[in-house]
């Protein structure tokens, strides 16, 4: 009984490490709409130990230099190559309300994917428990996965 309650508390009180992924093809524009969603608070753990010293003020002004940072770090950690060809993103607009950080970026390349390879190293070092929820969108395919701390990368074959 004492084992069992403990345990019901220890998972209620234990925080949860999840990230939401999604990756959308536009075929007229051959970009690639990207969406992000993670814990603010964690996020900016993980900045620290991307060497970038950022705090919750530099987001809520949406300064230029926390937009910039944006950029560097998701560059880094979530990497996107559209047949073997690396593509580069764009951040677009972010917002931080509730604990959490959401953004959309723009990649552009790929006109006709046949294979959409992810690299999801969001949080990977920082929590061993981590979870990267990745959706992937192209024409009438879609396909989710979930990318872990063990396992970061998902290669996507476009049918």
């Amino acid at each position: 009984m004492v084992k069992t309650l403990f345990i019901s508390l220890w998972l209620l009180l234990h925080p949860v490490h999840v990230t939401l992924t999604s990756i959308e093809f536009v075929p007229d524009e051959a970009r690639y709409n990207v969406f992000v969603r993670m814990y603010f608070d964690d996020f900016l753990t993980d900045s620290k130990t991307f060497r970038e010293e950022l705090t919750a003020g530099d987001f809520s002004s949406g300064s230029p230099s926390s937009r910039a940072a944006l950029e560097r770090y998701m560059a880094a950690k979530l990497v996107i190559k559209v047949n073997e060809k690396l593509l580069s993103g764009k951040l677009q607009d972010m917002n931080v309300a509730e604990n959490e950080i959401s953004m959309n970026l723009a990649y552009v390349g790929g006109k006709k994917p046949k294979t959409i390879n992810v690299i999801n190293q969001i949080m990977t070092s920082l929590y061993s428990d981590m979870s990267n929820m990745v959706i992937v969108r192209v024409n009438e395919f879609e396909e989710g996965v979930k990318l872990t701390s063990d396992i970061t990368q998902q290669i996507f074959n476009i049918k």
